[in-house]
C-alpha cells in the first residue's frame, strides 16, 4: 500500500463562493479547473511509472532494494505528502509544484519493485484496467446529483483498519488476509476516487479568483494519483503473475 496514512487536503477556503458570475463563465472555469487537477494527476503517474522502469531496468532497484535504503524509499513518499499537506496554507504554488514532482520521482523509486516480482505483462494489463476504472469512476464522482460527503469519513475509517490490517500482517505472514486486504483495498479506493472528484470540484465555488486555487489544484491532483495509485497496486496483487 503506497498511501500509508492517505492524509487529505485540510485546508478550508475562506474565500465565499462568487456570485454574479454568469454560469457558462462559471462552467468554463469548472472545466479549467479541473482538467488542471487531471493533468496534473496524469503527469504524475507518468513520471512515476518512468522512473520506476528506468531504475528497475537499470538495475539499480534489485541492488538498493536489497540494502536498509529500501526503509528510506519506502517511507520518502508519505513524508512528502505529510509536508505538502501540512504546509499547504504556508507553502508556495511553486513550491508545492516542485513537492508534487519529487513525490512523483519518489514514488517511482519505491514502485520499481514490482518490475521485480511481476511480469511486465501483467503489470500493463492491470495499468489499463485501473486507469478505465478510475476513469469511470471520476466522471460518477463528477457528473452524480448524490451527495457523496458521507461516505468520506466511512472510507477513511476504512483505510485506518486496512493499515491495521496490514501492520498486523507483517507479523502473520497470512496469504488469505493478505487477499482480503487487497479486496478491500481496491473497494475503498474505488469509493474515495468518487469521492474525492466530487470534493474537488465542489472546492472550486470557494477557490475561483483567489490566490489558493493553484495549490488546491495540486492538492486534488496528489489526493486522485493516490487514489490511482492503491487502487493499482492492491489490484495487482489479484492480476499480477509473479516472475
Amino acid at each position: 500500500m503506497q498511501n500509508w496514512s492517505d492524509p487529505r487536503t485540510t485546508a478550508a477556503p475562506t474565500a465565499a463562493p462568487s456570485v454574479g458570475v454568469p454560469r457558462a463563465a462559471r462552467d468554463a472555469g469548472l472545466r479549467s479547473y479541473m482538467l488542471s487537477v487531471y493533468n496534473y494527476m496524469a503527469s504524475g503517474v507518468l513520471l512515476t511509472g518512468i522512473v520506476a522502469l528506468l531504475f528497475a531496468s537499470s538495475g539499480l532497484a534489485a541492488q538498493v532494494l536489497a540494502t536498509p535504503l529500501r526503509w528510506v524509499i519506502m517511507f520518502a513518499p508519505l513524508a512528502f505528502v505529510m509536508v505538502m499537506s501540512f504546509g499547504m496554507n504556508r507553502l508556495s504554488t511553486a513550491a508545492l509544484q516542485g513537492l508534487f514532482w519529487a513525490f512523483a520521482v519518489v514514488m517511482g523509486l519505491s514502485l520499481s519493485s514490482i518490475f521485480l516480482v511481476f511480469t511486465g505483462e501483467s503489470i500493463a494489463m492491470t495499468f489499463f484496467a485501473v486507469a478505465a476504472a478510475f476513469m469511470g469512476l471520476s466522471l460518477w464522482g463528477y457528473t452524480t446529483k448524490k451527495d457523496l460527503s458521507g461516505m468520506g469519513t466511512f472510507l477513511i475509517m476504512g483505510v485506518v483498519g486496512l493499515l491495521v490490517a496490514m501492520v498486523i500482517n507483517l507479523f502473520l505472514q497470512s496469504t488469505a488476509l493478505q487477499l482480503a486486504v487487497s479486496a478491500i483495498g481496491v473497494l475503498l479506493f474505488a469509493g474515495l476516487t468518487a469521492y474525492d472528484t466530487q470534493r474537488i470540484k465542489s472546492m472550486y465555488a470557494y477557490v475561483a479568483g483567489t490566490d489558493m486555487m493553484g495549490k488546491v489544484v495540486i492538492m486534488g491532483a496528489l489526493s486522485l494519483y493516490l487514489d490511482f495509485i492503491n487502487m493499482f497496486t492492491f489490484l495487482l496483487q489479484f492480476m499480477g503473475n509473479r516472475e
